[in-house]
């Protein structure tokens, strides 16, 4: 077996690196990485790095993955979070979910990649 660290970074294919850029980066208000490129960019979230990838960096077969795992964007408020956004046009998936252990909001990127709100009850 090998020892794995961490998980470094999520690549997350777009269509439109610019459109996507502005969703990540003022929608979603995260914080933009200095590492950035002109193929590629990079949004850190504390433990994780988010990379917006175009098919121009990675080859025509790169399409959004909107049928595997969602991103989890962990947030203090997942109803307060979520209405925010649903004020700037993103639209969610139903209401807010109590699964029992967490509370969830899904939702997608422009490009159709799935993402969700998320808040566990203990941090």
């Amino acid at each position: 077996m090998i020892e794995v660290e961490r998980v470094d970074f999520v690549a997350v294919p777009v269509r439109d690196l610019a459109r996507a850029d502005a969703f990540y980066g003022e929608t979603l208000g995260l914080e933009r990485s200095a590492n950035s490129g002109e193929r590629w960019v990079e949004y850190e979230t504390g433990n994780l790095t988010l990379a917006l990838l175009s098919p121009e960096a990675m080859g025509p077969d790169f399409e959004p993955q909107p049928n595997t795992g969602p991103i989890a964007l962990r947030v203090p408020d997942v109803e307060a979070a979520r209405e925010k956004l649903r004020e700037a046009g993103v639209e969610f998936q139903g209401e807010v979910i109590d699964s029992g252990v967490c509370h969830i909001a899904g939702f997608t990127d422009p490009d159709g990649n799935s993402l969700i709100l998320h808040r566990r009850y203990a941090p």
